[in-house]
């Protein structure tokens, strides 16, 4: 697991995400909830981009700081 990274974030597409919770259930970390269908990420996410590569809409992208 790579340790965190400033410079990295989760960017969460909202308007294609379908809320199913795939990347919920594979983050290592615990960082992602549904709540209230609307997902949320918290602090302690590493930027892994597991969810990124479970999502079956391509909702979520791991951006870099120079491309945010």
């Amino acid at each position: 697991m790579p340790p965190p990274n400033k410079t990295r974030m989760l960017k969460i597409h909202r308007d294609i995400c379908g809320y199913c919770g795939c990347c919920v259930s594979v983050c290592p970390e615990g960082s992602l909830e549904l709540i209230d269908a609307y997902l949320e990420v918290d602090a302690t996410c590493t930027s892994c981009g597991i969810c990124a590569k479970v999502c079956p809409l391509g909702a979520l992208e791991v951006k870099h700081e120079g491309n945010l």
